[in-house]
């Protein structure tokens, strides 16, 4: 057994700090999601038999999201990826997009939803604070990586950058905002502010609202942090990310206010 600073070798097999952290963030996510369905008197294990439907389709979800967007850093484009598709199944290099885990890990639990006839705003509800602690914890591949950085600073919390993993401009700075720490506070800090409205507005919410209060807070955390991002997706002149972050949030925010104003049944 060896290491190395992006995993462990044991023998013929390489096991990546990155896919590691990711998995256990999955793994705190579900047992938060658990005690959240016993607290809600609904049958807790339950989240292990979803758990193998949100996370292949997650995993999907999020490649594709990737594949489909590339930052205009990477040096690889949607075109490298569909000429040479051996280069979509390496995750382990990271490429792993939130948005399209999210996207992907709804839509695996819709599908388990249905088949089992379970309603599903009950398990999004109990999924929501995880996801944001799940993505606390999975931003810090992003550090082993050393990838998601922010521009360059002098501040005492700068993280060095090798210059291997520098964006091409600006590889004479060393030092770079952590932008992957800002965004692992952020999410850790969402995951206390829906348990919060979870436990003071329970008896207000109807099923599915704490998940789209998740669509509100998460997207503009993104939203903000995306203006310090130096490898932001361009599309039309203006960051992707940014645009498709401000819409989710809006039509989630209008979705709850359709469902609670006065004579909704939704």
């Amino acid at each position: 057994m060896s290491f190395d600073q992006y995993g462990i070798h044991l023998g013929f097999l390489y096991l990546r700090y990155y896919g590691m952290i990711i998995m256990f963030g999955v793994v705190m996510a579900t047992y938060i999601a658990r005690w959240m369905l016993r607290q809600m008197g609904e049958d807790p294990e339950i989240v292990w038999d979803a758990l193998t439907w949100v996370l292949i389709f997650g995993v999907i979800g999020a490649r594709l999201y990737h594949v489909l967007t590339p930052s205009r850093y990477s040096g690889i484009t949607t075109a490298d990826y569909l000429q040479n598709p051996l280069m979509i199944l390496t995750t382990w290099e990271g490429g792993l997009a939130m948005p399209g885990a999210i996207i992907g890990g709804v839509l695996g639990m819709y599908i388990f939803c249905r088949r089992n006839k379970i309603k599903m705003g009950i398990l999004l509800d109990a999924a929501a604070p995880g996801i944001a602690l799940a993505q606390a914890i999975g931003r810090w591949g992003n550090y082993i990586n050393q990838e998601l950085y922010g521009p360059p600073t002098d501040l005492p919390w700068g993280i060095y950058i090798a210059p291997q993993n520098r964006i091409r401009e600006y590889a004479a700075f060393e030092y770079f905002h952590p932008l992957f720490l800002y965004e692992s506070i952020w999410n850790l800090l969402n995951m206390f502010f829906l348990l919060w409205i979870w436990r003071r507005f329970g008896d207000r919410l109807k099923s599915g609202d704490l998940f789209l209060v998740y669509l509100i807070t998460y997207p503009l955390g993104r939203l903000l942090l995306e203006f310090i991002r130096l490898d932001y997706v361009p599309l039309f002149g203006i960051n992707f990310n940014q645009g498709f972050m401000l819409l989710i949030a809006i039509a989630s925010g209008l979705v709850i206010f359709l469902r609670h104003r006065q004579g909704s049944t939704a």
